[in-house]
């Protein structure tokens, strides 16, 4: 009896054995899909991204591939294997009558431009002007007919950290890419090659790549806020923190490239003291270190450093009644009264503050 037991336990587990060692065989002899398979319905699209579709779909026909050559010609840098040099970077499209606008990086150097809209078509574009102490630049198309319309502006002066935005743009040349992020944070200063800074620039964790530049980056209306232009990151390549500047910088910017070629760059004729060697020395706003000779600055009794030993004269802690704690502080006062307009100016010196009236000129144009 124990035997017949034994016995048939064994066939038991032998079964089971088998049946487990054949299972896969059973199953792809059984169940293979060996015809398409049936789709399954996903249902409604979540109004997040029904907007960000029609974001996309509205705004990117205006967004265009800058491509430009600093040597060779374009057809050469479009020829498979000649090895023209070529930077390439993203603008979008101004106005009706033709003008693009892009960073000043990305045209800087150039001998030609062409711009590529989202359709393929290529069309050859001229340089309109620039301003390097924005990274902006005005590129203008001559063939308008069937050009998609300009996109909305929006403003920056009402932006919140942690708004939605997107980036458009040609990130490694790969055309018509979209990435979304938020704000992350605002009144960023950035640097120039042209040596001045830009103020009130807009940071993003929106993905921005070398490629990206000159691209809009757009709020959740599709309307642009401002123009991406860098990121920061040790290996080149997006680390999360990228930067755009203002539109309301631009829209007070491209309309003076595109009626002078050129934007004035205001100012009062000083040279102002190395920001650092100034907090070291316990100053706090703009330390005069000199002053231009015939310079409204030197006309209105600014003085500079003293020659022997370097003690310092004059150091400017407001104007148009705002406070200035560094140079920048000053330069954006001055962009926004103007050139030509006249400015008031607080100034210490030797412990006594007074108030001096100073006319803002243009400092980067020779006339």
């Amino acid at each position: 009896m124990n035997q017949r037991i034994t016995r048939i336990i064994v066939v038991v587990l032998l079964i089971a054995v088998g049946a487990y060692i054949a299972q896969p065989y059973i199953d792809r002899l059984l169940y293979s899909a060996s015809t398409p398979r049936t789709v399954e319905a996903r249902g409604s699209l979540s109004d997040l991204e029904h907007s960000t579709i029609e974001l996309f779909e509205h705004v990117s026909p205006s967004v265009v591939q800058v491509v430009g050559t600093t040597s060779g010609g374009l057809e050469a840098a479009q020829s498979e294997g000649e090895g023209v040099p070529a930077q390439t970077g993203t603008g979008f499209i101004w106005d009706k009558a033709g003008h693009i606008v892009t960073n000043n990086h990305v045209v800087q150097g150039t001998e030609e431009l062409a711009v590529r809209l989202a359709s393929g078509q290529v069309l050859r574009a001229r340089l309109v002007g620039t301003a390097p102490n924005y990274d902006l630049a005005v590129i203008r198309v001559d063939q308008t007919r069937d050009l998609p319309p300009p996109i909305a502006i929006g403003t920056s002066d009402d932006l919140k950290v942690g708004q939605s935005v997107f980036a458009i743009g040609n990130p490694f040349g790969l055309d018509q890419s979209l990435t979304m992020g938020i704000i992350s944070a605002l009144k960023r200063h950035l640097p120039t090659s042209a040596g001045r800074e830009i103020a009130n620039v807009i940071q993003t964790d929106a993905a921005i790549n070398p490629g990206n530049s000159g691209g809009p980056l757009l709020d959740s209306a599709g309307r642009v806020i401002g123009v991406n232009t860098a990121i920061l990151s040790p290996s080149g390549t997006s680390a999360g923190i990228g930067f755009a500047i203002p539109i309301d910088v631009v829209n007070r910017v491209v309309p003076e490239i595109i009626g002078k070629g050129y934007v004035p760059t205001p100012g009062i004729g000083i040279v102002a003291a190395n920001e650092a060697a100034a907090t070291r020395a316990g100053v706090e706003g703009v330390a005069v270190v000199a002053t231009t000779p015939g310079s409204p600055a030197e006309r209105a009794g600014l003085k500079g450093a003293e020659a022997s030993g370097g003690r310092i004269a004059d150091v400017i802690v407001a104007a148009g009644g705002k406070p200035v704690h560094r140079l920048p502080d000053l330069t954006d006062e001055l962009e926004r009264i103007g050139v030509g307009k006249r400015v008031t100016l607080q100034v210490t010196r030797n412990g006594q503050e007074r108030s001096v009236e100073v006319e803002v000129v243009d400092i980067g144009h020779k006339r």
